[in-house]
């Protein structure tokens, strides 16, 4: 590893970016789900605006100011501890896009969140820029991944322009990633390369908040230049982990973040509630990972009085899942059925290992007498809907649904507007969005901590890169707001299923285990999970 007389140079290995002193296993990510949002802010008719100021170490999101309403059912002014854990969140940022025209009335999402800019201010600027032009003419550390490399011959001095805006800006490292991404917006190749250099140097996976999430951005803009996002998946598909170690990296941000947790726990309580009474229920799991979250309720039916009812599950999968388990849904079933078994609880486990964009009426073997339960976590906003397909899986699943009259539909979403929206305000949503979920990821673990390293470069990463880098059927990331799944959802003949004040409850002793910033509020139909003034993920029930 080279090094200059006061820098150390920073080392990029297959574009993830680590400062030379961490010894750190670098991979490259398979797929995981991630959630977002941000909340409490009107949603008009006008798209919202984004833009960031820096003002004391703090940026602010959405209309350029900060948020005025806060979280309104804390039990005291000190924030309720909110967990969960699986996935990212917010509203367009660009003025160019508009909201959807559809969204239910008085249902509204936004917000602002501030946070720190994980840049040190240096008093001396000049010398700093100096010592980043003196990098620029070295040889190129990056490895090329083929598809993620910048040749050392083809770097150009920076502009001066570029030196005033970077002057201008006292180094503020989302104002950069944002120049950056207009820049690539705009194909303007040289400006763009200049400017990944300078952030080369501020971003670091062992850093603050911004600057770990600086680093997959930048990958993703990296990738989006070069390819325009087409060969994403390919230039990631290096060195995997093995679906053992992938496992512990979920693992991991399931203990210490509790995203993932906030969906099982809240459509546990929605459908325990539902099915009290029914004595043959079949739950259709469009996200059946490990089937963790049935474990829990086999044991609150088996405690029923008068015994527990049959119980049968069919699980959909995809490739990504059964990887990340290790093996097909037969290991699942095993689960389960041990689960059942102690328990004393009838059960049968149908499995359906597809995407859930492939399920047809004829996958699930509707049986007459058996109460419909349908269960969707974090999944939904992976289906192609009219912006990219003729065939609409996302609105035609919810239609398929509807059909089969379920008793209850669960569905548990990132709070965040990245669907339809143009690059830029796509850009600007998930830096906002991203920022908050590494936020509340660093309160858990030490900086320098690999663990958290490689949970967020093979969790994490990957679905940022998606968004950033990929347009059209290569975009799997496309999040949409709650007012949009409520236009979605009741254009497809579903109806609001109310939440008992139980779901709010067993949520808040949820959160008591992680940090107060994380907050919790029910209101227009559903439940919110929040980092410090930022919506995250919503869950509602249907039917």
């Amino acid at each position: 590893m080279q090094t200059s007389q006061k820098h150390q140079r920073v080392s990029v290995i297959h574009g993830l970016y680590h400062k030379p002193v961490q010894e750190i296993d670098s991979y490259c990510m398979p797929h995981f789900q991630i959630l977002d949002t941000n909340m409490f802010s009107e949603v008009g008719s006008q798209g919202k605006s984004v833009s960031f100021e820096t003002c004391n170490e703090k940026f602010f999101t959405l209309d350029s100011s900060p948020a005025t309403t806060e979280f309104l059912n804390c039990d005291s002014p000190s924030a309720v501890s909110v967990l969960s854990n699986r996935s990212p969140f917010s509203p367009q940022g660009s003025h160019t896009c508009s909201s959807d025209p559809h969204h239910s009335p008085d249902i509204h999402s936004g917000s602002s969140f501030s946070g720190c800019s994980g840049v040190d201010d240096s008093s001396d600027l000049k010398h700093r820029l100096r010592e980043i032009e003196k990098m620029l003419g070295v040889e190129s550390e990056i490895v090329d991944s083929h598809f993620c490399s910048f040749k050392a011959e083809s770097r150009q001095a920076p502009s001066m322009a570029t030196w005033k805006m970077m002057e201008n800006n006292k180094m503020d490292l989302p104002r950069v990633l944002i120049e950056c991404a207009c820049a690539v917006s705009e194909s303007e190749t040289t400006r763009a390369m200049e400017l990944m250099e300078v952030l080369g140097n501020m971003v670091s996976v062992s850093g603050e908040p911004i600057q770990r999430l600086g680093a997959y951005m930048l990958e993703g803009l990296r990738a989006r230049l070069e390819r325009s996002g087409s060969a994403i998946y390919k230039s990631l598909k290096c060195n995997e982990p093995t679906s053992s170690e992938l496992l512990s990296y979920m693992s991991i941000l399931y203990q210490i973040v509790p995203f993932w947790r906030f969906a099982y726990i809240s459509a546990n309580v929605v459908i325990r509630e539902a099915i009290q009474y029914e004595p043959r229920i079949h739950i259709i799991d469009f996200q059946i990972a490990q089937g963790s979250q049935w474990m829990a309720l086999f044991e609150d039916l088996a405690r029923r009085p008068g015994g527990p009812p049959f119980v049968r599950i069919t699980g959909v999968d995809d490739s990504q899942s059964a990887f990340a388990r290790g093996g097909g849904l037969s290991l699942v079933e095993k689960r389960l059925l041990k689960q059942a078994q102690s328990l004393n609880v009838p059960f049968e486990f149908h499995g359906a290992a597809m995407c859930g964009s492939e399920v047809k009426l004829e996958t699930l073997r509707i049986r007459p007498g058996e109460a419909i339960v349908v269960n969707c976590p974090y999944v939904l906003h992976h289906m192609a809907d009219e912006s990219v397909s003729t065939e609409n899986h996302r609105d035609r699943l919810l239609r398929l649904i509807k059909s089969l009259s379920p008793k209850v539909m669960t569905l548990v979403e990132q709070e965040s507007n990245t669907n339809t929206s143009p690059f830029l305000g796509r850009f600007r949503e998930t830096l906002d969005y991203y920022t908050a979920m590494f936020e509340s990821i660093d309160v858990a673990r030490p900086r320098d901590d690999k663990q958290r390293i490689s949970a967020e470069q093979h969790c994490v990463a990957r679905d940022i890169v998606n968004m950033v880098a990929c347009e059209g059927q290569q975009r799997v990331e496309r999040h949409e707001l709650f007012t949009k799944w409520w236009s979605r959802l009741t254009m497809a003949g579903l109806s609001p299923y109310p939440l008992s004040s139980s779901v709010t409850y067993a949520v808040k002793d949820l959160l008591r285990e992680f940090n107060p910033n994380f907050r919790t509020e029910q209101r227009h139909g559903a439940l919110y999970l929040g980092w410090k003034n930022r919506a995250m993920a919503t869950c509602s029930a249907w039917r």
